[in-house]
């Protein structure tokens, strides 16, 4: 397992954020960002996920919003750094792994689903 400071870690992770086109951003507007050390066992229960997760988006795709009507709950992107933090190999490698479950946790904000997400490289 590598290290790096919470600081740094966030800062990764901002990064990532930096890279989707500002087009998009507007429709991040609603979802919240939190790094977590790991899931814990609610999470799990109730997500159905497993303790070596990257990240998970919880909340309703965009295309399905207007489905749900009212005003909508804050959807989230959890990001776990311990998890990231165990799997990585070099700092560098982390860093890219951090982009990577950033961008795929959002892409299932625009409604990508697995398949599409790995054929953009973000699995």
């Amino acid at each position: 397992m590598i290290t790096m400071t919470s600081s740094e870690f966030d800062r990764a992770v901002k990064d990532a954020l930096r890279e989707i086109p500002a087009e998009f951003r507007a429709y991040l507007d609603n979802v919240v960002i939190e790094v977590r050390d790991r899931p814990d066992r609610r999470l799990m229960r109730e997500h159905d996920v497993p303790d070596d997760i990257l990240g998970l988006y919880i909340g309703v795709p965009l295309e399905d919003k207007a489905l749900e009507g009212g005003l909508p709950m804050p959807d989230r992107v959890l990001i776990f750094r311990e998890t990231l933090l165990d799997m990585c190999a070099s700092r560098e490698e982390l860093i890219e792994e951090i982009r990577i479950t950033v961008l795929h946790e959002i892409g299932h904000h625009f409604g990508l689903d697995e398949e599409r997400l790995e054929e953009l490289g973000y699995d």
